[in-house]
Order: C-alpha cells, then sequence, then structure tokens
C-alpha cells in the first residue's frame, strides 16, 4: 500500500533551518521530493511527524500549503487507481512534482477569495464565491492549473452557460471575473498572458429600461400606506436610498450611529470600499427617528447582531423588493420597484436637471464615468422614442 509520509532533514549546524521532505513509499521502493518548507527543529514534532502548536503565521501558512499537497497526493492516487492501469511510486512523484510546477486555478482563486472576505467587500466576495461554484461545476470538480486556462476552455464554459439559459450579461458577469483572477496571476508573474478571454463575451450588452421619473418617486413619496406598517417601511427605506443618491440597500442596512459626525453621512461602499460622504438632510433624518431602535447600533432594524449578518441582509433584500413591488403596482409603475431603482433614478434625474455626469459619477461612488452612462442609457432611448413620436405624429 503506498503512503505519503512527512520528515525533517535536520540541518548539520545548529540553530540553522532544517527542510521538509515528502517521503513516497509503497514497501518496497522509496522516494523522497523535497519541499519549500524550511523549519527550525524545534518547530517540528518528529515523533508525530507534524508541527509543534504556534500561534505563528509562517508555521500556518505552512500547515495550510501541506494539507494542501497531502490532498493532491491523494487526488493523484485515486486518479491512477481508476484508470485500470499499473503505476509505481515513481509515477506518483512525477505527476505531483509536474503538477506541483504549475499553480491550481481553484487555488489562487481561493486566495483571491478570503482577501475580498478579510478586506469586508462583502458583495463582490458572494460574486467571487458564485463564479467559483459555477465554473468548478462545470470542471466536474476536477482541479485545474493556470496554465490549462485557455480559449478552448473558456468559450466551452461559455457555450455551457449558454446552454443554461443565462443571458449575455449573465455569461459576461462569470467571464469577468475569471478574467480578473487570470489576470492577477499574469500580474503576479505565476503564468504568460495567453489571453483565454478573447473569444468570449465580457463585456455589457445594453438593456433597455425605463427610469423612473420624479413625479413616480413623488407618488412613491405621498402613498398612504399607514394601514400597512412592513410597506411603509419598505417605502421609507426606498426613499432614504434616493435621498443618499442612490445609497445601495447593503450600505444602509449596515449604518451605524457612528457612520454620522457633524451633520455628514461617512460610510464605505460595501461593493468597492470607496469612502462616500453624504450631508444629512432633514428626510434623512426623519426615516432614520422614525425607525431606528434605541439601543442598537445599527440605523435600521435589520441587522439584530445575533445569528449570520448575511442571511439575515438577504432576508430583509428579498422582503423589501417584494413590498416595493406591491407598491410600484400601487401606483402603476411599467416596470418592478427595487431598491436598486433608486439608484438608477437618482441619476437620471440629477441628469435632466443638468448635473455633469462627472458629478453624478463622483456621487453614486462610480470609479469612471463610463459606468455612470449604464444608469443613465434608458433616459436617453426615452429621448428618441419621444422625438420619434412626434416625426410619426406629424406625418
Amino acid at each position: 500500500m503506498l503512503r505519503i509520509k512527512i520528515k525533517l532533514k535536520t540541518p548539520s549546524i545548529d540553530g540553522l533551518l532544517g527542510n521538509l521532505v515528502y517521503i513516497v513509499t509503497d514497501g518496497k521502493v522509496t522516494k523522497q521530493i523535497p519541499t519549500d518548507y524550511h523549519v527550525f527543529p524545534y518547530e517540528w514534532n518528529k515523533k508525530e511527524s507534524t508541527f509543534f502548536p504556534s500561534t505563528e503565521t509562517r508555521i500556518n501558512v505552512m500547515i495550510s500549503d501541506i494539507k494542501k499537497d497531502l490532498e493532491r497526493f491523494s487526488k493523484i492516487i485515486t486518479s491512477l487507481d481508476t484508470s485500470l492501469k499499473g503505476y509505481t511510486v515513481l509515477d506518483v512523484v512525477n505527476k505531483f512534482k509536474s503538477e506541483k510546477q504549475g499553480k491550481s486555478f481553484f487555488e489562487f482563486m481561493e486566495e483571491a477569495i478570503f482577501q475580498l472576505k478579510t478586506q469586508n467587500r462583502v458583495g463582490t466576495f458572494f460574486n467571487y464565491v458564485a463564479t467559483y461554484k459555477s465554473f468548478h461545476k462545470f470542471c466536474e470538480g476536477k482541479d485545474i492549473m493556470l496554465e490549462d486556462i485557455d480559449r478552448t476552455l473558456m468559450k466551452n464554459y461559455e457555450i455551457k452557460l449558454q446552454e443554461d439559459g443565462l443571458t449575455p450579461n449573465s455569461t459576461s458577469f462569470y467571464m469577468r471575473i475569471l478574467r480578473a483572477v487570470y489576470n492577477r496571476a499574469v500580474e503576479n508573474e505565476i503564468i504568460l498572458d495567453r489571453r483565454p478571454f478573447k473569444n468570449v463575451f465580457t463585456g455589457m450588452e445594453k438593456t433597455r429600461k425605463r427610469a423612473i421619473a420624479l413625479k413616480d418617486i413623488k407618488g412613491i413619496k405621498n402613498l398612504d400606506l399607514s394601514k400597512t406598517p412592513k410597506l411603509e417601511f419598505s417605502r421609507d427605506l426606498f426613499l432614504f436610498l434616493f435621498y443618499c443618491r442612490g445609497m445601495s440597500f447593503i450600505d444602509a442596512v449596515f449604518l451605524k450611529g457612528s457612520n454620522i459626525r457633524s451633520g455628514i453621512i461617512s460610510y464605505r461602499r460595501h461593493k468597492t470600499n470607496q469612502l462616500l460622504q453624504v450631508k444629512m438632510v432633514k428626510e434623512m433624518k426623519e426615516v432614520i427617528d422614525r425607525y431606528h431602535e434605541e439601543g442598537s447600533p445599527y440605523l435600521f432594524p435589520i441587522i439584530t447582531g445575533e445569528g449570520n449578518e448575511r442571511k439575515q441582509y438577504n432576508h430583509a433584500l428579498h422582503k423589501v423588493n417584494s413590498d416595493l413591488k406591491k407598491i410600484g403596482e400601487m401606483i402603476k409603475l411599467s416596470q418592478p420597484l427595487t431598491t436598486y431603482v433608486s439608484r438608477h433614478a437618482w441619476a437620471t434625474i440629477a441628469k435632466q436637471k443638468n448635473i455633469p455626469i462627472l458629478v453624478i459619477s463622483e456621487a453614486l461612488g462610480h470609479d469612471s464615468e463610463k459606468t455612470t452612462q449604464i444608469y443613465l442609457a434608458s433616459m436617453d432611448m426615452n429621448i428618441i422614442d419621444q422625438a420619434n413620436d412626434r416625426i410619426i405624429a406629424s406625418l
């Protein structure tokens, strides 16, 4: 039976680091694989072939890396076992060395996901996780090397997403995230850029949206919802987002009293970590005063401080959007009303009032005017439609 052991090759001079090696043996043949892991003898438990307990980051990183190596050994042996061909210790060693020379794409993506989590970039973190799961499923759970990411693989993945009924913008969503991970590997000089995303769609297909006009916002505000407190709460949250220059729902949910200083709401966007500041006006204060629960650090009664915060946020988003849909129907909107519409509406109304796109872009926290244009495209279409109506009416 083939076995994998870890051994420390102790240095000949006291006080120097030793080198860990993998011992691969089937009882008759034994092969050693040197590693890049170097430890002091006092850090290594020779009897147990493991590290002594340590709080050092260096040790914990090595423990994590060794665990992944052992998992790779296990996958290699399983793969060779199912091939129905005889194999030797040397076959295992050579395959391990071959794979070790490259870097696993999924391992590299896991590192990116971990960084997003530590940076508290919640929205981007879950987008990466969703993409990881989708692509991992497409790869049938098999690990692949960064070098294996090529145009054929990406095109096949795009075709599979299309067969599953995803729209071009949805397939582009996954592709852009995978491309970002791949580009990071290129920037770190782990691989050379083979441009694997050249033949797949990574843009944004313009979708037609009807902008909510200022009269619609007024209609939402003037609704008498006093007999339906839940709808009233969702309506007021929508208005708060609008008052705050189209603040994202997730940013409002996690707002705390500490975010308000000297009449200014200061917060970091969950999506980009960008610092934004909004001047407090009486309409915002009225909403906050109406719903803030005494003793809670949060401005709105959504995050309780107990249980899974992400689940609480998702539940609230689903409930509020469900309520907003009903509110939209009350004022006969031609499109579903959602928390996102407040952001789109604010940008559109701002442009109608001749506020420069650069100013709108800064207000929304966009990193470029190009991103802002996506919010404004539908209003431009409406203007074109109105012109066309006048031309046709003159016939």
